[in-house]
């Protein structure tokens, strides 16, 4: 029995909210992706980047964070999401779950999707990436490697590690 949020961070298109939806399912609690809620509030993360900057967003995704972590779910956050201090603090609350990668697989999942931060693509990733690394590991209470694992595999991996961290 889940008794606070689990909340899922890592870099962009590593498949947060695609794990997330199937780690709630599994652990029959409401997945929450800030994502979804900030569009559906304020517009599109891209949308907001544009009109009021990254610093706006980074306002408005913190202020999403703290209002989500008032359930117990499964929450995905954006790949940015730890680099707020309201965030991190917020964060103490659940138990946040690092999906990392060794970035293979990224590249094809890249060319799908409209993201403010990437204008040189993959080179940009890898150098978020590797900035946003040590925040990742700071706030994690378990890492997941995603790289050579499927979906129900890293599934079960979190389930594992969430029950051995709680029980």
């Amino acid at each position: 029995m889940l008794n606070r949020p689990v909340i899922l961070v890592g870099p962009m298109g590593v498949g947060k909210s695609t794990i997330g939806k199937k780690l709630a399912k599994r652990l029959e609690v409401p997945f929450i992706d800030t994502d979804i809620v900030i569009s559906d509030t304020h517009g599109t993360p891209t949308e907001i980047f544009e009109k009021l900057g990254e610093r706006e967003f980074r306002r408005i995704e913190s202020e999403t964070i703290v209002n989500s972590m008032s359930v117990i779910a499964v929450i995905a956050t954006g790949g940015g999401a730890v680099l707020t201090e309201t965030s991190r603090v917020a964060f103490r609350d659940g138990t946040v779950v690092y999906l990392k990668t060794n970035g293979n697989h990224i590249r094809s999942r890249l060319k799908h999707g409209n993201r403010p931060l990437l204008k040189n693509g993959f080179e940009d990733w890898k150098r978020i990436y590797e900035e946003r690394k040590p925040i990742y590991k700071e706030v994690a209470d378990i890492e997941v490697d995603t790289s050579n694992n499927s979906l129900k595999g890293i599934v079960e991996e979190i389930c594992n590690k969430l029950e051995a961290k709680d029980g």
